[in-house]
């Protein structure tokens, strides 16, 4: 990644707005054995407490690596349960690369945080629908399966 997707004046324009990076080789220590790193690349979405959010392993293509930052700041939002500033993450994500590989994820997790955020099943059946309408291969429709019922 660093001779493609690094260099890429989008790719870093958005890291250095929106994170702070840190670049370790697999090997070093303590922290490739405290993040479980096996492989290079691996992306760890942290917060600022050091737990992770997201994570992927193995190269990402500049298109396909500001969608998955994204995924992972609105993970990581929902999962401290601030669930506007998830939300904005997400829909940024679906708006701005609608043709992304993570899509489906992102889809699936608009509709929990919108459930979480009023406890109105609607979104969940919503994402399924879409999910299945737009996705049906996809993991992602598997997981959300059970909303249809909803």
């Amino acid at each position: 990644m660093d001779a493609v997707t690094y260099p890429d004046g989008k790719v870093t324009r958005f890291i250095n707005d929106n994170m702070i990076p840190l670049q370790v080789r697999f090997d070093v220590q303590p922290l490739s054995t405290d993040f479980n790193i096996k492989w290079t690349p691996t992306l760890i979405t942290l917060d600022a407490q050091g737990k992770e959010h997201h994570r992927t392993v193995g190269f990402l293509a500049p298109e396909e690596l500001i969608p998955s930052l994204l995924l992972g700041m609105g993970k990581s939002y929902l999962e401290m349960d601030q669930f506007d500033e998830a939300l904005a993450k997400i829909e940024k994500l679906l708006s701005e690369y609608p043709k992304s590989h993570s899509v489906p994820e992102a889809l699936y997790w608009r509709g929990v945080c919108r459930y979480k955020a009023t406890d109105d099943t609607r979104p969940l059946k919503e994402a399924y629908e879409q999910l299945k309408a737009e996705h049906a291969s996809s993991e992602w429709t598997k997981r959300a399966y059970p909303y249809r019922l909803l």
